[in-house]
């Protein structure tokens, strides 16, 4: 493995008409990682999870250092006008190195992006989110697990294979049928006023909001099967977009979301 010696970074505004090299290391290997955040108000929710997420992306993977200065200057630029909507951050090895060797000096590719809001969510918050179980298992690999990589042609299968499950979302198992995650977020229960979710040690990911919520609520991580859930008094979905939603069935099994609210509620009360 070759040292990075040098760092510069290139910030680029998705809005723009900028290019990314056809040799960029993130569209040939998926050499990057990425945070999606939810605007509001001109501010980005949760930034310091944020930008803790992207700092830890960039230590297990061997990039260099990130510079923030510029990009929170720039992501400020980008969002300020904004009452609500999403922002992306994109970060990649940029280009260089002799297949997959790291190159001798780096000048990492940042793209930042702000989207729409999804337009679903606020109704999914009302109703509730409906859960199969997905047919397609996630593989464990410890050295990225709970990272935001953009290795994520498992979630795209995940995707593929929900088109044909009448649910507004899946549960993700890993090999062992351990319960992992949603499609694109975090599960987590609550039992006799305790609250769980599963262990990410092997696969899945770390959401913020999680974090933020485990910041507020003491959470257990363990193995956690589908029965587990389906036993629970409550099961939540939660991102850094949508936060936590409540489950109204997992397969056959259904939960009262406004029971399901207020059990969250109170907790969060009890530890303000």
């Amino acid at each position: 493995m070759q040292k990075i010696i040098n760092n510069t970074q290139t910030i680029i505004n998705a809005s723009q008409s900028n290019a990314v090299s056809i040799t960029d290391r993130g569209l040939n290997y998926g050499d990057g990682f990425f945070t999606t955040a939810k605007i509001v108000n001109g501010q980005v929710e949760y930034w310091h999870h944020h930008k803790a997420r992207l700092v830890e992306c960039a230590e297990r993977l061997a990039f260099p250092e990130l510079d923030f200065s510029p990009l929170e200057q720039h992501i400020h630029n980008q969002v300020k006008q904004k009452q609500t909507g999403v922002l992306k951050i994109l970060v990649t090895r940029g280009e260089g190195g002799r297949g997959y060797n790291l190159p001798s000096e780096c000048n990492l590719t940042i793209i930042v992006s702000v989207l729409e809001y999804p337009a679903n969510y606020n109704a999914l918050a009302e109703q509730g989110v409906s859960l199969e179980i997905s047919p397609i298992k996630l593989a464990a690999q410890p050295l990225l697990a709970g990272l935001k990589t953009l290795n994520r042609l498992e979630q795209v299968l995940i995707k593929k294979a929900m088109q044909t499950q009448n649910c507004d979302d899946v549960l993700v198992l890993d090999y062992n049928n351990q319960v992992i995650e949603a499609s694109a977020a975090n599960i987590f229960a609550i039992k006799h006023g305790k609250v769980f979710t599963p262990k990410l040690n092997e696969c899945g990911i770390k959401g913020v909001y999680l974090q933020a919520l485990c910041d507020k609520l003491t959470v257990e991580f363990k193995h956690i099967t589908v029965n587990d859930l389906t036993k629970a008094d409550a099961v939540f979905v939660c991102n850094s977009l949508m936060h936590a939603v409540p489950v109204n069935r997992i397969e056959q099994q259904c939960f009262n979301v406004a029971h399901s609210n207020a059990l969250l509620t109170n907790l969060l009360a009890k530890e303000a």
